[in-house]
């Protein structure tokens, strides 16, 4: 039996109950979907008066989606696409979503993408990795002043725990398939990531930008909500 809460398309049951039970609607994975199957899906978020999110899609379904939806927000490096609902609320809590190189940026953006949908406020530093460990110790106190901070790092994936000796909030590790062989398409990066000494650096998968960022995201607003109710209570 259909809930109500479901939208029936020609090849998804999306749930648009999930922004109730979880906070956030449901986020569309676009590849092995057809541009038809995500238009679709759009839709029936949008109808529903919810914030409609997708990653991982290519350049076909991106453009489909804009003349759909002539205000969709489009990232062609994350392979995002927002579609955001009118009278959008100012930001709330802070992540920082650092890059160890270049190379991490198409990761970070996924995360950088994940976080405006979530409506955060987000800070975006690049290319500090520990081959310069000076560029890190630059941007320290900006990080300080964060609720949680992404960490973005293909190689040996060391610049999550160097990142984590400096600051008091969660460290979310992302691990990018980015370095030579002995990398292997990033899992020394994930290893490297998995064995950190440092107590506050937890990780997401290979390349998982989005997965860091919601992540992130949660934490950020949750510090703001209990920053809200102690500044309340003080008044």
């Amino acid at each position: 039996m259909t809930s109500p809460a479901t939208a029936i398309t020609d090849s998804a049951r999306v749930d648009l109950d999930r922004q109730r039970r979880c906070g956030f609607p449901e986020v569309v994975y676009c590849e092995g979907k057809s541009v038809e199957a995500v238009e679709q899906i759009f839709e029936a978020l949008v109808a529903a008066g919810q914030n409609a999110f997708a990653t991982r899609a290519s350049a076909e379904q991106s453009a489909a989606i804009q003349r759909r939806f002539p205000h969709a927000r489009l990232n062609a490096v994350a392979r995002t696409i927002r579609v955001p609902l009118a009278g959008e609320h100012p930001p709330v809590g802070k992540v920082a979503v650092v890059t160890a190189g270049t190379a991490d940026r198409p990761v970070a953006e996924e995360a950088l993408e994940t976080l405006h949908w979530m409506g955060c406020a987000v800070e975006r530093i690049e290319d500090v990795g520990v081959a310069g460990p000076q560029r890190l110790l630059a941007v320290v106190p900006q990080l300080q002043d964060c609720d949680a901070v992404v960490v973005v790092a293909g190689m040996e994936g060391a610049l999550p725990s160097v990142v984590g000796g400096h600051v008091a909030c969660p460290v979310i590790a992302v691990p990018t398939s980015v370095g030579y062989g002995a990398s292997f398409g990033g899992l020394a990066a994930l290893l490297g990531m998995l064995n950190s000494c440092a107590a506050n650096v937890t990780v997401v998968n290979i390349d998982a930008g989005f997965k860091a960022g919601y992540v992130a995201g949660l934490i950020a607003k949750q510090t703001a909500t209990v920053r809200k109710q102690q500044a309340n209570s003080c008044g």
